[in-house]
């Protein structure tokens, strides 16, 4: 791995876990990154999981230190979301290098639609107070295991379908439902993670590089005020989507790039 690598790796991992703490989208950059740095589609979703393992863990820390943990709730949903998530890890472990490039740069479009709208701050501000009975928790449950199917497939995007959905169904107040979010990726991810593992589709070096990236993104994202950043922050990611989403789609080669 050279040099110019390790830096773009690093630089790329600590914008990820900065962009995360404000919602999720990290790795909307970080697993096309992967790609364009030669490493096959699926080997680099597996990668790309190390660096939110360990974000993960350092969020869900900080939440309980903070007395915003709510095991017995989080596992509920993860459960279902753990059986999805296998499904999605060895779809995406099979399918056609080219076809998955394809949906990952549709996918990373939608997820852009996402992030400029915020629908979930819409659903925040219409729902009065929280309301999780058994009707609510078994629609969650089916939802879950969509949204595990997807993070096991993807992963990219999906802390905003998780703020989204959560708000939508249980009207919770959003730092719960960020809470639950990190306990809920952490457990998926894992468990999808050893898909990855098992069949040799994850460069560890890359991944343990990107993880430190991660992890100092994440610390400084949660250490400081961004209220003024996250304007920037916002173009660079438009930026960036529309810039990877060309290259997947292979828009830059039709033009002689």
């Amino acid at each position: 791995m050279e040099i110019l690598q390790v830096g773009l790796i690093l630089v790329i991992g600590v914008v990820s876990g900065f962009i995360n703490t404000l919602g999720g989208g990290g790795s909307l950059l970080t697993l096309p990154m992967l790609i364009f740095l030669g490493l096959p589609a699926a080997v680099a979703n597996g990668t790309n999981r190390i660096g939110l393992i360990i974000q993960n863990v350092v969020a869900v820390s900080n939440f309980r230190r903070k007395g915003f943990f709510y095991p017995k709730l989080g596992i509920t949903l993860a459960v279902p979301a753990v059986f999805g998530s296998f499904l999605g890890a060895r779809l995406a472990i099979s399918i056609p290098e080219e076809l998955f490039q394809k949906i990952l740069a549709v996918i990373m479009i939608m997820i852009l639609v996402l992030i400029l709208t915020r629908p979930e701050k819409k659903f925040l501000k219409g729902i009065e107070g929280e309301n999780l009975s058994t009707t609510r928790l078994i629609v969650s449950l089916f939802v879950f295991f969509s949204i595990g199917f997807y993070g096991g497939f993807i992963q990219a995007g999906v802390g905003f379908i998780i703020i989204s959905a959560l708000a939508l169904i249980t009207g919770m107040s959003l730092v719960k439902i960020n809470s639950l979010k990190v306990f809920i990726i952490l457990i998926y991810v894992s468990s999808s993670f050893i898909v990855f593992i098992t069949h040799g589709k994850v460069d560890w070096i890359l991944g343990l590089t990107l993880a430190i990236g991660n992890a100092l993104g994440a610390y400084l994202g949660s250490n400081f005020a961004v209220s003024k950043g996250d304007k920037w922050i916002r173009i660079f990611i438009v930026i960036a989507i529309l810039s990877m989403s060309a290259k997947l789609l292979g828009l830059f080669n039709f033009l002689g790039l």
